[in-house]
């Protein structure tokens, strides 16, 4: 803990992230990328999606991760998502007729702003909506996905299988509406704003902390390429998570209230993580530490 004090302390004198001001999300972009391009000038940008692996100095944890790689152990709970996709639903329908191209090489576009709701949409929020209108029973359409892990992980590893279709598709996502701006400009507040007893911003850990250890745990992957691998596998988990649970625990462990599974700020929040991995491609799922 007092490792933790002291490099809040330093975070909040000598942060090396600063917001950008308000800007056009191109211009967002090419600054958010460059800062990670000049602050590890030998990782390749493709290469980002990969996590805290192939950060310098991290060589022993990219072994590790090449060898549970051999036996990746989200294929069960991908298999369990395979499984909720192709099985009929009580409409006779599968997930997939809910999808354009069947649900193959699209992932890559969400979450993507919707003009006739005014919101932006997840893949978990259109694989929740096909299910009800196709007649199903899951119990993630009704539960409190935030306090309900038996409710949460299937439609975690059925979404994970929605993005295995689209396995290295590079990200690509639609700000052109002026509802997608305003959503992105939210998510970017969430990002920057300091929150918790901590006082810590998402950018704090994962930008001026990116590859180094916070209270000698493991070190902090760098923003860009986040959400490339979600919904993922940490070791200390066991099992799929979606990335609305990677939110809600990053937000207990600054110390600060974690919001609803599915809340708009989050949403926003995903939508401008997104959008900062542009160009990347989806290795989701993926395992983590």
């Amino acid at each position: 803990m007092k490792r933790i004090l002291i490099l809040v302390a330093a975070i909040g004198l000598t942060g090396a992230a600063t917001a950008p001001a308000l800007a056009d999300p191109a211009s967002d972009l090419k600054q958010f990328q460059d800062f990670f391009k000049k602050k590890f000038q030998t990782v390749k940008f493709d290469d980002f999606a990969n996590g805290l692996y192939v950060l310098p100095g991290n060589e022993d944890y990219l072994e590790q991760w090449k060898a549970y790689n051999e036996f990746p152990p989200y294929e069960l709970g991908l298999a369990n998502g395979k499984k909720m996709w192709e099985t009929p639903l009580k409409s006779g329908k599968t997930f997939a007729s809910c999808f354009k191209n069947g649900g193959k090489n699209i992932a890559q576009h969400y979450p993507y702003w919707d003009q006739t709701t005014q919101k932006v949409r997840t893949a978990e929020m259109d694989l929740m909506d096909c299910a009800k209108r196709n007649e199903a029973d899951f119990k993630f359409l009704t539960a409190d996905l935030g306090k309900e892990q038996g409710a949460r992980v299937p439609l975690a590893e059925l979404t994970a299988y929605f993005y295995s279709l689209s396995k290295g598709q590079r990200i690509s996502i639609d700000l052109s509406q002026p509802g997608a701006v305003k959503a992105y400009e939210e998510g970017k507040k969430f990002w920057w704003s300091r929150r918790g007893q901590l006082n810590f911003a998402c950018a704090n850990c994962h930008m001026d902390l990116a590859g180094k250890n916070l209270g000698g745990n493991q070190p902090l992957s760098a923003a860009l390429g986040h959400t490339t691998a979600w919904p993922a596998q940490r070791l200390e988990w066991g099992r799929i998570e979606t990335i609305h649970f990677r939110y809600m625990t990053c937000n207990s462990q600054v110390r600060a209230k974690s919001l609803k599974h599915g809340s708009e700020a989050y949403n926003h929040l995903q939508l401008y993580e997104t959008y900062m991995s542009s160009g990347l491609p989806l290795s989701a799922p993926a395992m983590r530490n």
